[in-house]
């Protein structure tokens, strides 16, 4: 399996984590094989400020309020996803973090920085994957229990 990643920081108060490349591509394959996906997979991954994910958030959304992270999927369970052809890999959508919000949630819940952009990029490439937590209790159940093996599998805990 290749993991294709398209990542772009445009914001400047925050650096991503120093293996954000590397982190990206980790967990897309980790989530993609708790899946059973065994396909090739392209994603976008865009860093912003709160400002930034505010304005996404009430355009998306109309919802005025900086989150911490959009996902943007472009395939779905019925109609499953489109293949870029230059790279043979299914298309699975776009992440829009907030760096801002990361380290404010890292320092809020005493983890690491790299652990909540960890966390919330693989929390947004399960609804990627079709998965949402807002409508349905059971869901919210199966897809928090796929994070955390994810993150366990990866070794990116709590306390690292």
């Amino acid at each position: 399996m290749k993991i294709v990643t398209f990542i772009s920081d445009e914001q400047n108060k925050i650096a991503p984590p120093e293996d954000i490349g590397k982190l990206v591509e980790d967990c897309t394959a980790a989530a993609l094989e708790e899946e059973g996906i065994d396909d090739s997979a392209e994603v976008s991954v865009t860093f912003v400020d709160n400002e930034g994910i505010r304005e996404l958030n009430k355009e998306h959304r109309d919802i005025d309020r900086e989150t911490d992270v959009l996902s943007f999927p472009l395939g779905d369970d019925e109609n499953g996803y489109e293949v870029d052809p230059d790279t043979d890999a299914i298309m699975l959508g776009d992440i829009v973090i907030s760096l801002e919000k990361a380290k404010q949630q890292a320092e809020e819940y005493g983890h690491s920085y790299r652990r909540e952009v960890a966390f919330l990029l693989t929390h947004s490439l399960f609804h990627l994957l079709g998965y949402d937590h807002v409508n349905s209790e059971e869901e919210e159940k199966e897809m928090f229990g796929k994070q955390d093996k994810v993150l366990d599998k990866l070794g990116i805990t709590r306390e690292s």
